[in-house]
């Protein structure tokens, strides 16, 4: 039985598909990463953006 062989140009091509698919994939969690990220940081501002405008507290700029 002869062993196969792999020649440069199949090595390669293996070589490129494997490093996109790996890029996708980490592409993708990163960005998946980033967004909860970022929905947890805005549903912060928003949180603090509610409970600053709901106080009782008077305004510093505003007239007597």
């Amino acid at each position: 039985m002869q062993a196969k062989k792999l020649t440069l140009l199949q090595t390669v091509a293996a070589a490129g598909v494997f490093s996109a698919v790996s890029c996708w994939y980490g592409f993708m969690f990163g960005r998946e990463s980033a967004r909860r990220e970022l929905g947890d940081i805005i549903d912060d501002l928003r949180k603090s953006t509610t409970t600053s405008t709901t106080s009782s507290e008077p305004d510093a700029n505003s007239k007597p």
